[in-house]
C-alpha cells in the first residue's frame, strides 16, 4: 500500500467523484480507477459504492479513511522531523495537552525555548488523558501534558509543580452556589458533568460510598463544553478550577480538599528529533528549578 496510493483515495473520498479528483490530482481518470481498483484487489474489499453522479465510502471505505488521513499525517510529520539544518535547530514539535493551570508553565518554557531556537515551530493538541496516551504511542505527538500518576512502564515523566484544585461549577442561581465549600453529599441528585477519568482516582475516593449513588448526565474532555451544558440547566460540573472566568457561572471548591498534580510525558525509549530531543532537556531543566524554587 503506497501512501500515493491513499491520498488518491482521500481525494476521492473527498470530492466524491472520480472525475473531479482525478482532475485535481492530475491525472487521467482511468489511471485513478485501475488505482483505486488495484487498492481494493490488495486489501480484499470494497471501497467505494458507486452510482451514475457520486460515489460513497462503505464501511471498509469508512475506516481506511480514518487510518489513511493517521498514515498520512505521521509521515508528514516524519518528513518534518528530518528537516533539520546543520547549522540551527529547527523542525516542529507536537505536544498534547489537557486543560490545567499547568498548562501556563508548559507556555513559558515554549517561548523561552524558542528565544534559543526560534526556527523550531509547535503544534498543540488540546484533548484530554486518553486522547493525548493514545496519539503519542501512534507517534501523532511528541509529548503531553497530563494528570498524574503516569504509567511508568510506558512513558518517561517530569512532574509540573503545580496544583490543580477540584470543585464544581454551578449557574449563579442554583441553590449550591450561596455554598462556600461543597461535600459529597450536597451533590446527591445533582445531575453532573465530568470527565471519564476524574470518576477513577481522587474524586472516586473523595465520594467514598456515595460514589454509585451520583448522577452522571454527561462525561467531556473540555470545560468550556462542559460549562455550556451547565449554564443551559443541566446540573454542575465536577472540574478543575481554572485561571477563567463563566458569565452565570460559580466555582466552589470541594471539602476536604482535593488537589491532583501534572506531568509532561514521552514514550519510553523512543528516538525523537534533534528538536524534541533538546526540548525535553530544556524542559526538564526548567520544570527541575521551577520545583527547587517552591521548596
Amino acid at each position: 500500500m503506497e501512501l500515493r496510493v491513499l491520498n488518491y483515495f482521500l481525494a476521492i473520498a473527498r470530492e466524491e467523484n472520480i472525475t473531479k479528483a482525478a482532475r485535481i490530482l492530475h491525472i487521467s481518470q482511468p489511471a485513478l480507477s485501475r488505482q483505486i481498483m488495484q487498492l481494493e484487489e490488495e486489501l480484499g474489499v470494497k471501497l467505494f459504492v458507486r452510482s451514475n453522479h457520486s460515489i460513497t465510502l462503505t464501511e471498509d471505505g469508512l475506516l481506511l479513511k480514518r487510518r489513511a488521513q493517521e498514515l498520512l499525517s505521521l509521515a508528514d510529520k516524519t518528513k518534518r522531523d528530518f528537516l533539520q539544518k546543520e547549522t540551527e535547530l529547527t523542525g516542529e514539535i507536537a505536544i498534547g495537552s489537557g486543560e490545567f493551570n499547568s498548562t501556563k508553565e508548559l507556555a513559558n518554557i515554549i517561548v523561552d525555548f524558542r528565544k534559543k531556537h526560534p526556527l523550531v515551530q509547535f503544534r498543540i493538541y488540546s484533548g484530554n488523558s486518553e486522547n493525548i496516551q493514545d496519539y503519542i504511542a501512534r507517534g501523532h505527538l511528541d509529548l503531553g501534558v497530563v494528570g498524574e500518576p503516569v504509567d511508568i512502564r510506558k512513558y518517561e515523566f517530569v512532574s509540573i509543580p503545580v496544583r490543580e484544585r477540584w470543585g464544581v461549577l454551578v449557574r449563579d442561581d442554583s441553590h449550591l452556589a450561596k455554598k462556600e465549600q461543597i461535600q459529597a453529599k450536597d451533590l446527591l441528585g445533582i445531575p453532573l458533568v465530568t470527565a471519564s477519568r476524574d470518576f477513577q482516582g481522587d474524586i472516586a475516593r473523595w465520594f467514598g460510598e456515595l460514589y454509585d449513588k451520583m448522577e452522571i448526565a454527561a462525561v467531556g474532555n473540555l470545560l468550556y463544553n462542559e460549562a455550556m451544558l451547565v449554564e443551559s440547566g443541566i446540573g454542575a460540573v465536577v472540574c478543575i478550577q481554572l485561571n477563567c472566568t463563566y458569565e452565570n457561572l460559580r466555582f466552589i471548591p470541594l471539602t476536604p480538599a482535593v488537589e491532583s498534580r501534572t506531568a509532561l510525558i514521552w514514550k519510553k525509549d523512543s528516538i525523537f528529533s534533534p528538536a524534541t530531543t533538546a526540548f525535553i532537556g530544556f524542559a526538564s531543566q526548567c520544570l527541575k528549578v521551577i520545583s527547587e524554587d517552591r521548596i
